[in-house]
């Protein structure tokens, strides 16, 4: 969970100081002749592989990647103008999103087949040096000629002037997988499995996309979904994906992803992990000490945001916990769930990576759940390199070897979640400080908890000098002085309340503001324990 945000900053580096080729795009690109390629087919392989011993994938010349570092890796710039579906007229190439593909290195070492599908048939797409500026001492000269891709992206859809200025996904490393949203930006990654995360007896496995077969539609537009099918492998499980992902001219609308998927258990696994996400949350307007840094705030997400089986609304602020910590959220059939980056006020952030351009990540699920849990992994950071938050669906029912499941599912990398609410206020802001009465002495292990909720069209229904009812519970501690407030220059009303805990207690917090006895707020979860805070 925490290794794989510095392997995708390296890919990030890609993106500039290209060159072009001095070998045509064929004569660099070879390629197999063509085989049958289906997804059911694949979907087959995947199942007789989960009858078989499980072979790790190839890891070509381990000494020679090892010198591939965040640094000489960042050198290696793939020749843009070779790109697959680059439709240059002095290529004859089909016109679409360009292809590229990420050599490999010290956080990308393992190799991974790459497959170009069209007409229904296959070709592999085999490596070549001569595909990457690299510079005459990188390290990567030394790797033999077939030492594979680790990885791929696509560019923007060609135009005389922007397509090679910016990638808008990519596939790298384990089974991660992410894309930008409305604002351009990367930030959160999706998975295609999680096994073993956060279990007391052992440590998590990271299954691989061993084979991507990658199709687009001849003749195409920009709206056109990339179908991109992938071969998963690992200790416990196999799988088959097909993810149909599109883009779209209209870079308002983000980016959205259908995912099929056939997986099949191997070995029995404590925690199986279907539709995940991972992200990174340091610090928000809390959780952040005096001198910590000197930005406001660093998060990639602030929130898990649940839509319930029942059709509830609920808003989970993320943690930096001081170990790491699992929760769960009983439902059957969830509606949807998804990480969020809802504060987009650069001056929350004060970062010239722009936090606030960061997208969030709604899951819909496209067949029925059943019963199981959203599960929400924190793991302490001190750093914002580190992806250190995950959340994702467990089945309620044992995930032993010889089971399979069907899953499908709509990635939505957007701004904003996709069907929010029209009728109750999304939270806004989370802020914690010293209980107690201002200007009297604040009395010890008391917490003041205030959250804001905003929604104009929700929140002008409430009667000039009426004050909605502050509904909080807590599993530990003294809940007291609940009371709502308006909040200046806006439509926002504050939840305000105190708790009173003991030292080293942890808390679970549920909390919505109500009038005449309705919700007028999303239903807001937090976790809370005493020595987190500033005693």
């Amino acid at each position: 969970m925490m290794n794989r945000r510095t392997l995708l900053r390296s890919a990030t580096l890609l993106a500039g100081g290209l060159m072009l080729p001095a070998l045509p795009l064929r004569a660099q690109q070879a390629q197999d002749a063509a085989a049958p390629f289906s997804f059911d087919a694949l979907i087959q392989r995947a199942k007789d592989m989960a009858q078989a011993p499980y072979e790790p994938p190839m890891m070509p010349d381990p000494e020679i990647v090892q010198q591939i570092n965040y640094q000489r890796h960042g050198e290696l710039k793939f020749h843009t103008a070779t790109a697959r579906f680059s439709g240059q007229p002095d290529t004859g190439d089909v016109k679409g999103y360009p292809l590229e593909f990420f050599p490999l290195g010290m956080y990308a070492p393992k190799r991974v087949r790459m497959f170009v599908v069209e007409n229904g048939q296959s070709s592999e797409v085999h490596y070549n040096p001569a595909l990457f500026d690299m510079p005459a001492d990188n390290p990567a000269r030394k790797l033999p000629s077939d030492a594979g891709f680790a990885g791929f992206r696509l560019q923007e859809w060609y135009t005389e002037d922007d397509w090679t200025k910016q990638d808008w996904v990519a596939f790298q490393g384990a089974s991660y997988f992410r894309a930008i949203g409305a604002d351009g930006q990367y930030g959160l990654s999706a998975r295609g499995i999680v096994i073993n995360a956060a279990i007391p007896d052992g440590p998590e496995e990271f299954p691989d996309f061993k084979e991507f077969y990658i199709e687009q539609q001849p003749g195409g537009t920009p709206d056109s979904p990339v179908t991109v099918h992938a071969l998963l492998d690992g200790p416990s499980v196999t799988g088959a994906y097909r993810i149909k992902m599109t883009r779209g001219l209209d870079r308002t609308k983000g980016v959205i992803m259908e995912v099929e998927a056939k997986v099949f258990l191997r070995e029995d696994v404590e925690r199986l992990g279907l539709m995940p996400m991972t992200s990174m949350f340091w610090f928000s307007e809390y959780g952040r000490d005096r001198l910590i840094d000197w930005r406001p705030e660093v998060h990639d997400s602030d929130g898990l945001s649940m839509w319930s089986g029942t059709g509830e609304r609920i808003w989970r602020p993320l943690n930096n916990p001081d170990a790491t910590r699992v929760a769960a959220f009983g439902d059957e059939n969830p509606r949807g769930f998804g990480l969020s980056q809802r504060d987009r006020n650069f001056d929350h952030y004060q970062d010239g990576v722009f936090y606030d351009r960061r997208p969030s990540l709604w899951v819909e699920p496209l067949a029925p759940l059943g019963k199981g849990a959203v599960q929400l992994m924190e793991i302490p950071t001190d750093d914002e390199i580190n992806d250190n938050i995950g959340a994702f669906w467990v089945p309620e029912a044992p995930s032993v070897k010889g089971n399979s499941y069907d899953l499908h599912y709509r990635l939505y990398w957007q701004n904003t979640e996709p069907f929010p609410a029209t009728n109750i206020a999304q939270t806004r802001a989370t802020r914690i400080g010293r209980g107690g009465q201002p200007g009297h002495p604040r009395p010890a292990g008391v917490y003041h908890f205030a959250v804001e909720f905003d929604r104009p069209e929700v929140m002008k229904q409430i009667p000039y000098g009426v004050f909605p009812d502050v509904m909080v519970t807590a599993s530990n501690g003294t809940v007291s002085r609940t009371f709502a407030e308006p909040v200046p220059n806006g439509n926002i009303w504050r939840a305000n309340f105190d708790l009173a805990l003991e030292e080293g207690q942890l808390t679970d917090l549920r909390m919505y503001m109500a009038l005449d006895g309705k919700p007028l707020t999303e239903t807001w979860l937090y976790q809370f324990r005493s020595d987190w805070a500033f005693d």
